[in-house]
């Protein structure tokens, strides 16, 4: 587990480039509402370059709050980060604006897809590329309908009427447009049918495979363990186990109380359960 990360200046800054990529790096994040609710404490993660990496945990876990810290866009909820911090490729990003976040290769999908439902497809992935150069936008606009090889045929389309799934591919390639390094999601399945979350997991295996790091907020464990490369369990806005998806997948606590393949009835807390006893330093 991480407890602390570097600090090398904000993005725009003057800092030094580092040499080498290092990924995004959450270090003992605390996160308050309205100044006295406490949604996440203490929590530490890593998402290495060109990796997979999911958040697993029941509603209410502090997942797509710590999404919204990374991505800078608490103030609006009256959100903020009160204590520790958060770096990407080496540089403090939890003190610049959400579009400086952006500019700096990380870019959210946020859950519900959010599109502008009165605008045609195109226009909302356009929307994603706004800070581009007319050229830059062409080009990655070819490159996500490669990547979604159904939208091309629904380009002048009104996203409002689109289905579910097709809607989901227009968000994700919406934040393709500004060819970000980091893509995090927010519960990408949701409300969508089985066939077409595995094409859209399917395009989340191949953005990995094109060097791009994906940091993954689902719902559905089994799912989300089958595409990472490494899983973080958040209970009660704490990280309380963590793994490689492998031995995620095999942990009995694991398969129990997230992957329902546990014959018992009975449930339990996860704090009650001697495996996360030994880990108490994360219940504290």
């Amino acid at each position: 587990m991480l407890k602390s990360g570097p600090s090398s200046g904000e993005l725009g800054g003057s800092a030094p480039v580092a040499a080498a990529r290092a990924g995004l790096e959450v270090a003992n994040a605390q996160i308050f509402y309205d100044s006295h609710v406490e949604a996440v404490r203490d929590i530490s993660f890593a998402v290495p370059p060109g990796q997979i990496v999911c958040l697993l945990g029941s509603n209410g876990a502090g997942k797509s709050t710590t999404l919204k810290a990374i991505s800078g866009i608490l103030f609006p909820e009256k959100g903020m980060l009160v204590s520790g911090s958060i770096t990407y490729d080496g540089r403090r990003i939890d003190r610049v604006e959400a579009d400086e976040v952006v500019r700096g290769g990380v870019v959210l999908v946020p859950e519900g897809r959010r599109l502008f439902i009165n605008l045609t497809v195109e226009e909302n992935l356009l929307v994603g590329g706004i800070s581009r150069s007319a050229a830059d936008r062409r080009a990655q606009l070819e490159r996500v309908y490669d990547q979604f090889p159904e939208l091309p045929e629904h380009r002048h389309r009104i996203s409002g009427y689109l289905s579910g799934g097709q809607q989901q591919m227009v968000a994700i390639g919406r934040a393709l447009m500004s060819n970000p390094t980091l893509l995090m999601l927010d519960e990408p399945s949701l409300g969508l049918a089985p066939k077409i979350v595995d094409s859209i997991f399917e395009a989340i295996v191949q953005l990995r495979s094109n060097d791009m790091s994906v940091l993954l907020v689902e719902q559905n464990a089994h799912l989300a363990l089958s595409v990472a490369d490494f899983g973080y369990v958040m209970e009660r806005g704490r990280i309380v186990f963590d793994g490689s998806a492998n031995d995620l997948m095999e942990s009995p606590e694991i398969q129990e109380f997230y992957l329902g393949m546990n014959a018992s009835k009975q449930r339990k807390s996860l704090r009650h359960v001697k495996h996360y006893k030994r880990r108490k330093r994360w219940l504290s």
